[in-house]
């Protein structure tokens, strides 16, 4: 089950770069509010997925992964806030910060392949969920 992991690594990169170019085109018509949840929901979201999947893949890496997720939340999150203004930017870049740190803890807390899973897909819901938002407004 475990080697499946590597899959929603890529699953969560696609997801990210689907929803990233469907809301650069629709940029200028999402207003502030939303622009600041999506970039939250963005760089959290990957930090927590490529958190709790790494430490699961390379359990005595601990720094190596913390560093990784991480870095991966901090450029999520600020590309995704990049897309409307500077505080949105620093509001994802903050989020994908502290997710990123925190996220090896929680993986390194869950022994169980079930709760990884209903976490990736609740991430994986959560960037549909973020198109569909945008295609509302």
């Amino acid at each position: 089950m475990s080697q499946w992991f590597g899959v929603f690594l890529y699953l969560n990169i696609l997801f990210a770069v689907i929803a990233y170019l469907y809301l650069y085109k629709r940029r200028k018509l999402i207003g502030f509010h939303l622009g600041m949840n999506i970039s939250m929901v963005a760089g959290g979201g990957i930090a927590i997925a490529t958190g709790m999947i790494l430490i699961n893949q390379f359990p005595l890496h601990f720094f190596e992964v913390t560093v990784a997720a991480t870095l991966i939340g901090i450029v999520t999150g600020s590309l995704f806030g990049a897309l409307f203004d500077y505080q949105t930017l620093l509001t994802g870049y903050i989020n994908g910060l502290m997710m990123g740190i925190m996220s090896p803890m929680i993986g390194a807390a869950i022994n169980d392949m079930i709760i990884i899973l209903l976490v990736e897909t609740a991430i994986l819901v959560t960037f549909v969920l973020l198109i569909l938002s945008a295609k509302k407004t």
